[in-house]
């Protein structure tokens, strides 16, 4: 009895609507595009 296995197999799985999101490349480069504002902005306020 792997307390592993037995956790990976009692985790939850992804909704069809998450695995199609995850899927979609142009919400892909808009996530990504949001996250490298938000680290440039936490950048830009550490230099002040």
């Amino acid at each position: 009895m792997d307390s592993t296995a037995e956790s990976i197999a009692a985790a939850p799985l992804p909704t069809q609507r998450t695995l199609r999101m995850r899927r979609n490349v142009p919400f892909q480069l808009l996530r990504f595009a949001a996250i490298n504002l938000r680290m440039a902005g936490v950048i830009l306020r550490g230099h002040k």
